[in-house]
């Protein structure tokens, strides 16, 4: 069994600064791989599959509001697919299609001559995605909000408070489909989607020594 595969790839892209303060950059690509890994739900683990092919697009942008605030947004899609026949269907399971990040962020705000406040939001959305070949099972999508808030001192010292999950949505970050048994279910199991949970709301304090 070979350890790599081969993959053949390419992009095109564009980026233009013609209007004031925003950044926009547009790449469409296209991705061959001989074999795909999959996850194989009785064995816990990836394995091997039929060749794909992804083709898709990213559409990123960046405003700087002001010398202290910024937005971006980043917007991608990704179509992909089995290219040989099987009649169970050309669909990769869990490939991602629609995928969307954006935030706010600001920096060097200072109130004083003791240092200045830092920090943003950031959202994360994954749409929904097929978790069979014939895509008659699909994910639901997830969206996140994570915070970030902090102080620059004056004398080095860095403060940071990240949030995660700040709405406390209860939703998955990885979803699969495959049979599995529960005490007094059929011996060949019960077709159902099983997942991953994205973590409920957590706080994390840093602190930083900068010398």
């Amino acid at each position: 069994m070979q350890p790599l595969v081969r993959a053949k790839s390419f992009d095109v892209g564009v980026r233009t600064d013609l209007i004031p303060h925003l950044q926009t950059s547009l790449t469409v690509f296209r991705l061959d791989l001989d074999s795909e890994l999959v996850f194989a739900g009785d064995a816990g683990s990836t394995e091997a599959s039929r060749p794909t092919r992804r083709t898709g697009f990213e559409l990123a942008n960046y405003y700087q509001i002001s010398p202290r605030v910024s937005l971006d947004a980043d917007v991608a899609y990704s179509k992909g697919r089995f290219t040989d026949f099987d009649p169970v269907g050309d669909h990769i399971p869990g490939a991602v299609e629609g995928v969307v990040s954006a935030g706010i962020s600001f920096d060097n705000v200072s109130f004083g001559h003791w240092g200045s406040f830092f920090g943003g939001l950031r959202l994360r959305y994954f749409g929904p995605r097929p978790l069979i070949e014939d895509n008659s099972e699909r994910s639901h999508s997830s969206s996140l909000l994570n915070a970030r808030a902090g102080y620059h001192f004056a004398n080095g010292l860095d403060l940071r408070l990240d949030v995660f999950n700040l709405l406390n949505r209860a939703v998955s970050d990885v979803d699969y489909f495959y049979a599995s048994r529960l005490p007094g279910e059929p011996a060949e199991g019960v077709g159902d989607v099983h997942l991953h949970p994205a973590e409920s709301w957590s706080a994390r304090l840093t602190a930083t020594w900068r010398f």
